[in-house]
């Protein structure tokens, strides 16, 4: 019966995260969905969303440092209700079309919101869910989950925004929508997650090692491995954004499928790449880490074509079909690319260190691809732009791929040593 209650409690926990991590993105990306109405109705162009999301990139940079101390420390019953409403209100102001001062102000108290206090917090609850061997599976379902709940809340946006005659006004409402629905998901958190045991309670040793683990954990060099394989699979999630300008600027993909498409690929392959990704993480690699590796390589091979096909010769569908597949492989390795920091058998004392700092490194491309990639598009427009920014991610997925072999390698070798270790 216990063992009964405590999958229950595990999978309304799993829930109500999935619930979190699938709202609490929407307003600070809302060009997925909206970036048409973006440069409409808040008078944006590509430089200047790009900059938006990339100072919220470089405060969150900051505020992973932070979370390496928080996360540990202030229980994940006040962290997540905090993150999600606080981005909601957040979203409120946004809904009024502030100027632009305001707009990047309201992109850096995002980063805080969503990153320092939400994210790294999400991912230690993840992990802690799952046994060493289930890390992929694990990850991999709460990506698929997550990008259900994603897809869903943002089509529900969109039809908002098309009810509405999609204008300003249901451009307004569509933000309205996101912030409500992210408010009550942190009110339901509150009364639903359980308070994290208080260290401070347990005996000297402990707190003295829960005072430490910082430390620890940023000399391991394992955790900067993964962190950094995190890092380039991330510097190439940021040009997928540039693939809704770039079938509307190329292939005139008609604007009332720009928003849907744009939904479809940063949510819907999340359905799809999640558990792919998950699965052969684990069971046909056997191991997150050799699966981003061999990701790495299928994603130069499918950008290497993007740049030299012929696009301004080829139909609308087979420009969807090129960035949907390269889309799809991209997010079954962004599924489990937090996976390997279950993979390198880091310390449960650490783990909230760990994972802040592989949030702070992983997602430290937030903080300058968006304008690079922005600013190439706007001083180079047409095609050749397009194609300077697949070369960029060719470039990402090559040193990544070096750093994952890396990675895979010294896993390798440290259950080598431990092998060896047990037997004599």
């Amino acid at each position: 019966m216990n063992n009964k209650n405590s999958g229950i409690k595990k999978w309304i926990t799993f829930i109500i995260l999935t619930l979190g991590a699938g709202t609490i993105y929407k307003l600070c990306f809302l060009k997925d969905a909206f970036y048409v109405p973006m440069q409409e109705y808040l008078g944006l162009t590509h430089t200047q969303i790009g900059n938006a999301l990339s100072i919220s990139g470089a405060v969150t940079t900051v505020g992973f440092m932070v979370a390496v101390w928080l996360s540990d420390r202030v229980s994940k019953k006040i962290l997540l209700p905090v993150g999600l409403i606080g981005t909601g209100i957040l979203g409120l102001w946004l809904s009024t079309f502030p100027g632009y001062n305001q707009i990047l102000l309201i992109w850096i108290l995002f980063a805080l919101t969503n990153d320092m206090i939400f994210w790294p917090v999400l991912l230690k609850s993840i992990k802690s869910l799952g046994s060493k061997d289930e890390q992929g599976r694990m990850f991999g379902y709460f990506e698929a989950s997550r990008g259900l709940v994603d897809t869903l809340v943002a089509f529900a946006a969109l039809g908002i925004f098309a009810y509405f005659g999609s204008g300003k006004i249901g451009f307004r409402n569509s933000i309205l929508f996101y912030a409500i629905t992210v408010i009550v998901i942190g009110i339901l958190s509150f009364f639903v997650i359980e308070d994290d045991k208080d260290s401070s309670k347990g005996n000297k040793e402990e707190g003295k090692k829960s005072k430490v683990s910082p430390m620890v954990a940023l000399k391991t060099k394992e955790i900067w491995l993964a962190a950094f394989n995190t890092f380039f699979v991330y510097a190439i999630y940021c040009g997928i954004t540039y693939f809704i300008p770039f079938l509307k600027d190329i292939y005139a993909l008609p604007v009332a499928l720009v928003g849907a498409y744009g939904i479809i690929t940063q949510y819907g392959l999340k359905m799809i790449g999640g558990p792919v990704g998950g699965y052969l993480a684990d069971k046909k690699f056997h191991s997150p880490s050799k699966y981003i590796r061999v990701g790495f390589l299928i994603c130069i091979v499918l950008l290497s074509i993007m740049v030299i096909a012929p696009h301004k010769s080829l139909n609308v569908y087979t420009g969807m079909a090129m960035t949907l597949l390269f889309g799809a492989v991209l997010f079954s390795m962004r599924a489990v690319f937090f996976a390997p920091m279950g993979e390198i058998n880091i310390s449960d004392d650490i783990t909230g260190a760990a994972m802040s700092i592989g949030s702070f490194i992983g997602y430290a491309p937030g903080m300058f691809c968006y304008s690079l990639y922005g600013s190439v598009l706007d001083k180079n427009p047409g095609l050749s732009g397009y194609r300077v920014v697949f070369m960029m991610m060719i470039g990402f997925a090559v040193l990544g791929f070096i750093v994952s072999t890396l990675l895979v390698n010294t896993i390798k070798k440290n259950k080598a040593e431990q092998l060896n270790t047990e037997v004599n």
